[in-house]
């Protein structure tokens, strides 16, 4: 083949390229979009919760006194979702790649902020009020079944003056009375209070875990006690649920710790959770576990106080969120 052909098809080649890519960006992009018209913006006593059955990670919603019911579409497409005082929080692809991004959104579904993120999405909460917007990603790897054999990265961000901490391993850190300091120190799973500063989150270094309670205005976190991942704070701010493992390397089970009395009670038939469990109520949690042999994960509720055992309500589904 002379030159000036090889420059030609080298050309069209090029061509196509760029037509297949483009096309695959339109396919996302009309993918993402699909449904939209259909929406309808969740209301008080909704239970939001990302559907897996197809692999669309379409958010939908259904009562929480029914979950077993009807459905109805959001129009939102996202890996973790939730919502808080009319603010939803969707992470969620951004583009090929893959990339992802955290899209906060207001009441009417028009974007207020969008911020990068730099791995697959994890967790995402926004405290009570919907002003403090919080989120994990994985940064290499999709599973932290080994503490201390991943990296997260964990940001927050404050709507009420646009502050953004892309990353709460800067913060100071206080570990059984002392200071600490460590090159693989991870953040995972805020939880924030009403107070919209002070927050509760997973340390991990060093092949451990710890529960810390965090400042979000000085960066400053302690430590509170070990054992405890993705904790989720009690709407009245009394109760912290959170994961913990059985044993070092075996599987996790829910847990609901009194911050003030300092007890702490396992709940019953939750092995296998790896979720940050949501508050239905004071009462009740909601949290996503894949059981039985399942691939892909479902919905569970369970009582706070341990009276009854986990129950699974909506098979194929995660990220389930109550709508106040």
């Amino acid at each position: 083949m002379n030159l000036s052909r090889r420059r030609i098809w080298l050309g069209v080649a090029a061509i196509v390229v760029v037509v297949l890519a483009g096309g695959g960006y339109v396919g996302w992009t009309a993918s993402r979009q699909a449904g939209v018209a259909d929406a309808k913006p969740p209301a008080t006593g909704d239970l939001m919760f990302v559907d897996l059955a197809d692999g669309q990670d379409r958010v939908e919603t259904t009562r929480v006194e029914r979950p077993d019911g009807p459905r109805g579409a959001t129009g939102l497409r996202c890996q973790r979702v939730y919502r808080s005082a009319g603010t939803t929080v969707c992470l969620r692809l951004a583009g090929p790649g893959p990339s992802y991004e955290a899209a906060v959104l207001a009441a009417d579904g028009g974007a207020r902020r969008t911020v990068a993120l730099p791995g697959i999405p994890s967790r995402a909460r926004i405290s009570g009020s919907g002003q403090v917007v919080s989120w994990t990603s994985f940064v290499t790897g999709d599973s932290y079944s080994t503490p201390g054999g991943f990296s997260t990265r964990t940001g927050a961000l404050d709507l009420r003056t646009g502050e953004l901490a892309e990353s709460l391993e800067h913060f100071t850190a206080t570990l059984e009375g002392s200071a600490y300091r460590s090159a693989d120190i991870n953040y995972w799973g805020v939880t924030v209070a009403a107070d919209d500063r002070t927050f509760y989150a997973t340390l991990a270094s060093g092949g451990r875990t710890w529960l810390v309670r965090g400042d979000l205005a000085a960066k400053t976190v302690e430590g509170l006690r070990q054992n405890a991942e993705c904790p989720s704070l009690s709407p009245d701010g009394t109760k912290v649920a959170y994961k913990k493992r059985l044993n070092r390397l075996g599987v996790w089970q829910l847990a609901v710790y009194d911050l003030k009395t300092g007890e702490e009670r396992v709940l019953p038939e939750t092995t296998g959770i790896d979720d940050q469990a949501a508050w239905l109520d004071e009462h009740n949690l909601a949290y996503a576990a894949t059981a039985g042999g399942q691939q892909k994960s479902s919905v569970f509720f369970v009582p706070a106080d341990g009276s009854a055992p986990a129950r699974m309500v909506i098979p194929n589904a995660a990220s389930p969120v109550p709508v106040r």
